[in-house]
């Protein structure tokens, strides 16, 4: 008679969980940020159709009066009650926030200071650092949950040795430049469930699937607190004097003719300065908001090749030292470029472009991806311009 023989038993384990968890969906705790737009709406959805805990937190970051008021942005009015509803039908908590003080001293102040010292500011990112990744983060670790999650067009990868950010599998949606300042930490909690799609319309495609009312609700555009983009409207209510006429000039200091606010211009603008007829066509090179004077010429003066940044965020897993060969992307509409970066000591550092770009501007961000990788290596803010291109 044989005896059938049997392998010793094992401990069986936990598989994760959609998020990375070692658990059930039912035992995972998770905030989702709600803009009231579609992503997020879809996110907060799927995640409950899941079994997940869901919590859904929407921001009030700003006056929805008249004073700042905008059509189809995000974090006012309109979109608290679409978060509202989107909640209501998927059967999960919702919570409204008042961060508009916060806000304002975190992200509009500096972005109106901005302006004035002639810089040109992403606001986006600032709120991302400052107010959605770091006091609404803690929110959601005074909520005992495992982890946050927003409607980002980004990937967080498991990495050798570390959680890592990469690009967004649609490079048309890809928000890795307004999120470089991400840090570690806050990668290790953080989780977007919607930077592996392919396209929008799968998103719009989930939502319609969940019967959500947001399905077919527009895009916002432009910076939230910015109605209709006048840039100029927003930071004369907010500094008022801002708009003081000036001077335009050569780069011999020859004056062409008088502007109607150093706010009114960006680095690299051609368009609308008014002294046409001078033969070739001229470009902002330099504002000078203490002389409040706008210093043109011609567009080959705009190129650049090395550009000095600070307040640098590194997320690389070798240290923050020596050259570092690397793409960086100065634009969120450009794609990423060939370039060597190199630390200074501190969170300072300069890049050597490659190929030289034109319209670097001061105020703006410079990110770093791993070279010809969609790995986010980190990124800083641009400072004043130092050498051109040779």
């Amino acid at each position: 008679m044989s005896t059938a023989v049997h392998a010793p038993e094992t401990a069986t384990e936990t598989p994760l969980n959609s998020l990375g968890f070692a658990k059930p969906p039912s035992q995972t705790r998770v905030v989702v940020a709600m803009s009231g737009g579609v992503d997020s709406s879809v996110v907060a959805a799927k995640l409950a159709r899941e079994g997940y805990d869901v919590i859904g937190v929407t921001l009030q970051l700003y006056d929805h009066g008249a004073a700042l008021a905008k059509k189809g942005a995000c974090c006012a009015g309109q979109d608290i009650h679409d978060a509202r509803r989107v909640a209501e039908r998927m059967g999960f908590p919702h919570y409204v926030l008042d961060y508009e003080n916060k806000f304002r001293e975190s992200v509009i102040d500096e972005f109106a200071d901005a302006y004035l010292s002639g810089a040109t500011p992403v606001p986006c990112i600032r709120c991302n650092e400052r107010v959605k990744f770091r006091d609404l983060l803690e929110t959601a670790r005074e909520l005992d949950a495992d982890c946050m999650a927003t409607g980002h067009y980004i990937q967080r990868k498991d990495g050798a040795a570390r959680a890592e950010l990469h690009m967004a599998a649609d490079p048309n949606r890809d928000q890795s430049y307004f999120l470089f300042s991400t840090t570690q930490e806050q990668l290790d909690f953080l989780r977007f469930p919607l930077g592996h799609l392919e396209s929008k319309a799968e998103t719009r495609a989930l939502a319609a699937e969940f019967g959500l009312s947001v399905a077919d609700k527009p895009d916002s555009q432009d910076i939230c607190f910015v109605p209709n983009g006048d840039y100029a409207a927003v930071i004369e209510k907010l500094r008022p004097g801002a708009a003081d006429p000036g001077e335009i000039v050569d780069l011999a200091g020859n004056v062409l003719g008088q502007h109607r606010g150093v706010i009114h211009y960006t680095i690299g603008q051609r368009r609308g300065l008014g002294i046409g007829g001078l033969g070739d066509p001229l470009y902002v090179l330099r504002l000078e908001p203490e002389t409040r004077r706008v210093i043109v010429g011609p567009k080959s003066e705009l190129a650049t090749k090395f550009v000095p940044v600070g307040e640098v965020n590194w997320l690389g897993d070798e240290a923050f030292e020596g050259e570092i060969h690397c793409d960086v992307r100065i634009r969120s509409t450009r794609p990423p470029r060939p370039a060597i970066l190199r630390p200074l000591g501190g969170r300072k550092a300069e890049i050597e472009l490659l190929d030289p770009e034109e319209g670097v501007s001061p105020g703006q961000a410079c990110v770093f991806y791993a070279s010809g990788d969609s790995r986010v290596l980190g990124g800083g803010w641009i400072t004043v311009q130092r050498r051109k291109a040779a």
